[in-house]
């Protein structure tokens, strides 16, 4: 769990090896991977990864790292019998394109019971721990806390798959066996892309974002499209346009010369005339932005008021957010 010690290292990934996708076919074996090696599916699923910060440091209340696992294609019964003993979660998230009517067909999102109850728990002001022993059933809470989870995460998972389709996604009702889920054969062939999400050295916990190779043919072209090449060398007329262009792009200059402070009563008795008196030495402050450029003198230029420049700050970049 998310609050639970760490172990060693490995523990940030699979405990049980899984063939890697593009080798889950082997003679005599049907190939249930028609897709290749769905290198741009692993790639949705680094940007989906990215995403999964927004969705679980609120309800965490601690900040996490994300990270997405290799893909595997597998069986449907094979995936179901090798989840880990005890109570797991499996929310349907119905498919839904434009250019298919009814839904396309329906991912899965899967996780332990434990990690949905522990995120109950932190809802509701806990401290994240799961009910001991751990109930055979969900509570309705329980089922809506899942539901709220799936809801936070369909918006970013649309996003992540806007480069090669546009797919919305809708959860459904939960259930605690792979038995209850319908449309799902044991044969069926399913994409398995599994998110880590640890805090700090924390053990991790794993989420699924599981896709059954059916509903994603319509859009197999794109998948099997290697769409992160390498990028070819910009146009010299387009790369010192934007030189220019960035090179124009103007920034405030300002010099704050005395900061005084007087109280409130004083602040209160001010009247037209009265003079606050300031001081300031030998060098000013020079600011672009809120960022500090250097140190000037105050002096004239040319009959207008002007600082010249006695030293300059170095900007590095982590000097900016």
């Amino acid at each position: 769990m998310v609050n639970g010690p760490s172990g060693n290292a490995a523990s940030d990934r699979r405990e049980r090896p899984r063939q890697d996708a593009a080798h889950t076919a082997a003679l005599g074996i049907a190939n249930l991977n028609p897709f290749g090696d769905l290198h741009t599916l692993q790639h949705l699923s680094a940007r989906m990864a990215r995403s999964m910060r927004g969705v679980f440091e609120p309800v965490l209340r601690r900040a996490i790292r994300t990270w997405a696992e290799p893909l595997s294609v597998e069986r449907f019964a094979d995936y179901c019998a090798e989840r880990p003993k005890g109570l797991t979660v499996w929310l349907p998230m119905a498919i839904q394109s434009p250019t298919a009517k009814p839904a396309a067909g329906q991912a899965l999102m899967v996780m332990d019971a434990k990690f949905a109850l522990e995120l109950l728990d932190l809802f509701f002001g806990g401290s994240g721990d799961a009910p001991h022993p751990m109930p055979s059933e969900l509570s309705p809470a329980a089922e809506a806390m899942i539901t709220r989870i799936g809801t936070l995460i369909a918006e970013p998972l649309a996003a992540a798959w806007e480069p090669v389709a546009r797919l919305s996604f809708a959860p459904g009702h939960p259930e605690t066996s792979c038995a209850m889920l319908a449309n799902l054969d044991d044969d069926d062939a399913m994409i398995v892309t599994r998110f880590g999400i640890a805090a700090g050295n924390d053990k991790p916990v794993f989420v699924d974002l599981v896709y059954p190779v059916a509903a994603l043919k319509p859009i197999g072209p794109s998948l099997n499209a290697k769409v992160h090449g390498r990028t070819a060398e910009p146009e010299p007329e387009w790369r010192n346009g934007l030189t220019r262009a960035a090179m124009a792009v103007k920034f405030p200059v300002r010099s704050v010369l005395a900061e005084p402070t007087i109280s409130l009563g004083r602040l209160l008795e001010l009247k037209e005339g009265d003079v606050i008196p300031i001081s300031f030495g030998q060098h000013v402050p020079v600011m672009i932005g809120t960022h500090r450029l250097g140190t000037g003198i105050v002096g004239s230029a040319n009959g207008h008021a002007a600082i010249c420049l006695h030293a300059i700050e170095r900007l590095d970049e982590e000097d900016y957010p």
